[in-house]
């Protein structure tokens, strides 16, 4: 069965999911951000998980912020972040979990059944990671990548260790980076 290109609420990947999460876990003052995703076709699943370290949420706000209609910023009246990306894991038959603990931090997990057809795919990833990466250089991004034949494992941390502020790098390291990614991701043949 063809996989459509866009869902109808415009997210065409669950790499679009992630730099939006991402971007809120920062103004959430993160300073650690681990991604996980497993792939397995073989149990038909698709598991993305999200966890930082922020300022997390009460009970009362975890319980509304999967409503399109609140958000907890002021520059703007809705905040879909969240209930697109339950939306997409529903509408695979997949689920949505979202917990959080004040000044603690914030945990989610799409779990999307694998072979739906309205199951998006990963996108662009390393373009993320590098956008992010690049875009918040206070923020320790872990991105973990696991497949039946593998598993890769992108660390700001590490990387900065090796080349220094990738925030200043001029555009070779950028592409060195994404190249790399791009290449982890092949070797244990991670769905794009």
């Amino acid at each position: 069965m063809p996989r459509r290109k866009e869902n109808d609420n415009g997210m065409k990947n669950i790499a679009l999911h992630i730099l939006d999460l991402v971007q809120n876990s920062a103004r959430a003052e993160a300073r650690l951000v681990k991604i996980s995703i497993t792939e397995d076709a073989g149990k038909d699943s698709y598991l993305l998980s999200i966890e930082d370290d922020g300022k997390g949420m009460e009970e009362e706000v975890v319980q509304k912020a999967t409503d399109p209609f609140y958000t907890s910023r002021t520059t703007r009246k809705v905040g879909l972040g969240l209930p697109l990306i339950q939306q997409n894991a529903e509408r695979t038959g997949g689920s949505f979990k979202l917990s959080s603990e004040s000044g603690k931090g914030t945990k989610l997990v799409a779990n999307f059944i694998f072979h739906h057809p309205d199951r998006l795919p990963l996108g662009e990833m390393e373009d993320v990671l590098v956008l992010l990466a690049v875009g918040l250089p206070l923020v320790r991004l872990t991105y973990t990548h696991t497949t039946p034949l593998g598993s890769y494992c992108f660390d700001t941390e590490v990387i900065r260790e090796i080349i220094g502020d990738i925030q200043d790098s001029n555009l070779e390291v950028r592409k060195f980076l994404r190249e790399m990614i791009v290449e982890n991701l092949k070797e244990i043949k991670a769905e794009v």
